[in-house]
């Protein structure tokens, strides 16, 4: 018997569409695994076995079925996207605990391509930070347990990761795709504005945050963008010799970059070389204001997502996330500095087409009760891994993170990669030559 865990989102569509494998066998093997493994990684609020398997029949009885992308392919959801029918609390007690009437657009567009929904992700409470925890348990990452999956997409890359679904949905507001996909060694995009439908909770943290795609190949994520935007990325015949930046530099000051991480981008920098591109060290002309920006903004989203929950029922650190960020609101909404910033910035990428430089600054957190610990405690743990994603958001430009060499722990280590607006296909490209040059083992191993 062929076993379908493993197997990526690719494999697993053609098989059903080609009669050799069935939706429902292909979810029923993938509830066993999560029922198996998911005890030690805590990827998952709610597994949905029961409606998972009634879908999946659904799904092999469709009459287009030769003809969808994700024919039969189970799919993990993050806990703060509406699936019909099950509730959306967004890693908090304090948000609605009523099922939602219809599901998300983005949600809705997996369905109509043939995927399953097994399940909705842990995440950290209201998605705040760059570790997963809380009242609805820690997302642990599958290569090191002892270690946070990263946040706030943390359940859905400890479930791919962990070969408890090929794919998951997820989304990213500060890094809360690249962040959890880079410990977890896997490939995201975070696509840039208007690319996919957003609405995630109430304004898209002023429109930097945008939903996408954690899988363990570049393919897989080129799949589920195409359908999660609605459009085909396709590849060119003859891919162009780039102008590509590299840069070792943390966004902020007194924030430095490890070891293993600077590695990553020098050994990836060298097999972008031998591809026949222009590679050269340059460094994005950061501003010194970067880091109040971030944290106003971060802050901000905080404060307007909280409104109307009672504030007894939340975390003290998100209490005094959403305190602080309500002095900021009136003047994010303006937009000035985002503006300011992509000014700033434009300049650099008219001369270079792709930047390479590291996901994280350093290994994910202990997998703790972060939760439980100070606001500021949390703020210094958070911005000293992961300095690095935060200036992509503020910008709206796509931005990826692909694996790419290794901790001393056998964990993965990852390089992040971005471009202008309109240039997901790009980033995909460039992604899929790292791969080619240097494949990267695509699920922990947990058997």
């Amino acid at each position: 018997m062929t076993s379908w865990v493993g197997r990526t989102a690719a494999e697993i569509a053609a098989a059903v569409r080609e009669k050799r494998a069935t939706p429902r066998e292909v979810v029923a093997e993938h509830l066993a695994r999560i029922e198996k493994l998911d005890g030690r990684i805590g990827a998952f609020r709610v597994v949905r076995a029961e409606a998972a398997l009634a879908e999946a029949d659904e799904v092999g009885s469709r009459g287009d079925l030769g003809e969808l992308p994700l024919a039969g392919v189970p799919v993990a959801v993050k806990d703060n996207l509406a699936v019909r029918g099950e509730t959306n609390r967004v890693g908090s007690v304090a948000t609605p605990d009523s099922p939602a009437e219809a599901d998300h657009e983005v949600v809705a567009r997996l369905r109509a391509a043939g995927a399953v929904v097994v399940g909705l992700t842990n995440v950290p409470e209201l998605c705040v930070f760059g570790t997963t925890e809380g009242v609805h348990g820690t997302s642990r990452n599958p290569w090191d347990t002892s270690r946070t999956a990263g946040g706030s997409s943390g359940g859905s890359a400890a479930a791919v990761a962990a070969g408890l679904v090929p794919i998951a949905l997820g989304n990213d507001g500060m890094g809360s795709l690249r962040i959890p996909a880079a410990n977890c060694g896997l490939v995201t995009l975070k696509p840039g504005s208007g690319v996919v439908p957003a609405g995630i909770s109430d304004g898209d943290w002023f429109g930097m945050s945008e939903n996408g795609p954690l899988a363990t190949t570049v393919e897989d994520a080129r799949l589920l963008l195409s359908v999660l935007a609605g459009t085909e990325f396709v590849r060119r015949d003859t891919p162009a010799t780039l102008d590509i930046a590299v840069s070792l530099r943390s966004p902020l000051a007194g924030v430095t970059i490890s070891a293993p991480y600077t590695h990553a981008v020098r050994e990836a920098a060298g097999l972008l070389i031998k591809a026949g591109h222009q590679v050269r060290r340059a460094d994005p002309p950061y501003p010194l204001s970067l880091g109040v920006t971030s944290l106003a903004t971060w802050t901000a989203g905080t404060s307007v997502d909280a409104q109307g929950l009672d504030p007894r029922l939340l975390a003290r650190r998100t209490r005094v996330h959403a305190a602080i960020g309500r002095r900021f609101v009136k003047a994010v909404r303006t937009g000035r500095a985002r503006e300011e910033l992509r000014e700033r910035l434009e300049p650099f990428f008219a001369e270079h087409d792709v930047l390479v430089l590291p996901a994280l600054a350093r290994r994910s957190p202990k997998a703790e009760a972060w939760h439980e610990r100070g606001w500021l405690r949390n703020v210094l743990v958070n911005t000293n891994y992961s300095p690095l994603t935060p200036p992509w958001n503020l910008t709206g430009w796509p931005a990826m993170s692909v694996p790419f060499g290794t901790l001393p722990s056998g964990a993965p280590t990852a390089v992040q990669l971005v471009a202008r607006p309109g240039s997901e296909a790009l980033l995909l490209e460039v992604a899929e030559e790292l791969e080619r040059r240097q494949p990267w083992r695509r699920t922990a191993p947990l058997d």
